[in-house]
């Protein structure tokens, strides 16, 4: 059986019906979704079943053929990744989105950096770096990663941690959802669990997570629930607990069916 997703809390983002076409591939063919406050849902399946369109459409990178997408209730359709951000939407993306050059607290606040008070924001546009760099410590403390020295550049640190200042970023940031696309794919065992640990205190802190990853051992540690994506459309929603990973992976390869939702 798959899980009974009639839950009495209201999804924080919900998706009905979507459809997207490239050329003569379906890449979706009626895909429904639904991420619930704080809770890690995982999006797997193989290659061809749609998970990268569904991100994308999710966050803002693309536009659905047709479809319904809602935020806490609300009918909405992004038009850019700009906006699903200014909705509260952030991603963090497996090629590290972070610029080595510079340091820790300037990639934090990366395109939204804060200027001084008064005539030198204003006119000269002169940063405030020392809030800044506060306010980036401040966050980081709070998802219990910690580095010495929020001045150091970024090419400084390992890939765990500099995929670390990028998660922490987008928590930060996300009013609503935070989306980690194959956050651990270029790390090491302990770097991965490293960021693992970090996703976790993400979610601790209320705020939902979409995990999308091709690194089962993670999926069925980390997740919550799993959205199992084929062929172009949602087949199963299973939780760990309940099903085992050679169970998920039947499942996604179509070697093992479940009821439909």
């Amino acid at each position: 059986m798959t899980e009974n997703l009639s839950q009495k809390q209201q999804p924080v983002l919900e998706a009905r019906g979507l459809v997207k076409h490239y050329g003569q591939v379906i890449a979706l063919d009626g895909t429904d979704f639904e991420l619930y406050p704080g809770e890690i849902l995982a999006v797997i399946g193989d290659n061809g079943a749609g998970k990268s369109t569904l991100i994308k459409i999710l966050s803002g990178a693309i536009q659905p053929d047709s479809g319904e997408i809602f935020l806490n209730g609300s009918h909405i359709r992004f038009s850019g990744t700009r906006d699903a951000r200014h909705h509260g939407i952030e991603t963090v993306y497996q090629t590290l989105a972070v610029i080595p050059y510079m340091n820790i607290y300037e990639n934090f606040f990366l395109g939204r950096e804060l200027r001084l008070p008064g005539i030198l924001g204003s006119v000269f546009r002169l940063l405030d770096k020392k809030t800044m760099e506060a306010e980036a410590r401040t966050h980081m403390q709070e998802l219990k990663f910690h580095i010495q020295s929020m001045s150091q550049a970024v090419n400084t640190l390992s890939g765990g941690q500099r995929q670390g200042v990028a998660v922490a970023r987008s928590a930060a940031f996300a009013l609503n959802v935070a989306i980690m696309d194959e956050p651990t794919a270029a790390l090491g065992v302990k770097e991965s669990g490293m960021v693992l640990d970090l996703i976790r205190n993400v979610r601790d802190r209320g705020l939902p997570v979409i995990l999308i990853s091709h690194n089962m051992p993670h999926v069925w540690e980390l997740a919550d629930r799993i959205h199992i994506q084929r062929l172009g459309r949602r087949v199963a929603v299973i939780k760990p607990g309940e099903y085992s990973m050679s169970d998920g992976v039947a499942i996604m390869t179509g070697a093992k069916k479940l009821e439909p939702l």
